[in-house]
């Protein structure tokens, strides 16, 4: 069991039922009572800060997030703050790192940044990491004359060696939405998302052509 890895694609779902549907399935994996489990999924406009957020990185305030239907929670991944919404695939590794051996943090965090790059290739978009920082930003090559444009976020958590809470690949979503935030508490990265990067690519196609990278390139790493 330790290295079957299910794929879940749970649709829209709201960020609360989320974290709770994330903490049965660390337990149960924890009790051995199912699969290493990638869930896949969108949220609701909703800002999250991880355990190192800072205040001064919300750029709106709670009047003004409430008017634009934009909910906030504190959680217990690593990080700062990030926006997730509508366009933006969400993914929560539920996996044994003991299990599998591979009892480590860093290792896990250069994993998952492998996994995003590889899913990031089949669909025509080349990225890369970057020395210093988490996540995955598009381009091949540094560019110095440019802000770096990050396309996906990571931050997890770990309970027992079983990890939960994950990355968020930015897809097709609005961009202006991370106005309101500081992105990853990163002053100099510019947000970017695969369709900004592959401009004629239609938006509906493009949200399952990602789904469907990324449970390729997890199940291939991970399985």
């Amino acid at each position: 069991m330790a290295t079957e890895l299910a794929v879940d694609w749970l649709g829209r779902v709201p960020y609360a039922e989320a974290l709770e549907l994330q903490r049965k399935a660390v337990e149960a994996r924890r009790a051995g009572a199912a699969p290493d489990r990638l869930l896949l999924l969108e949220h609701p406009p909703v800002i999250t800060l991880g355990r190192r957020a800072r205040r001064e990185h919300l750029r709106a305030s709670p009047d003004e997030l409430d008017a634009r239907g934009i909910a906030v929670h504190e959680v217990s991944r690593g990080g700062d703050v990030t926006y997730h919404g509508p366009g933006q695939l969400v993914g929560y590794p539920i996996l044994d790192l003991a299990a599998r051996g591979a009892a480590d943090v860093h290792r896990y965090l250069r994993g998952l940044e492998a996994a995003l790059v590889d899913a990031l290739a089949e669909l025509g978009v080349s990225s890369r990491t970057l020395p210093g920082y988490t996540g995955v930003f598009a381009g091949s090559t540094p560019d110095p004359s440019q802000r770096p444009r990050k396309l996906a976020s990571i931050g997890v958590g770990v309970r027992g060696w079983v990890t939960c809470h994950g990355f968020a690949l930015n897809v097709c979503l609005d961009l202006a939405a991370f106005d309101v935030i500081v992105p990853c508490g990163l002053h100099d990265v510019e947000m970017t998302s695969v369709a900004a990067e592959l401009a004629d690519a239609a938006p509906s196609d493009l949200a399952q052509r990602a789904r469907e990278a990324v449970a390729d390139a997890f199940t291939r790493r991970w399985s």
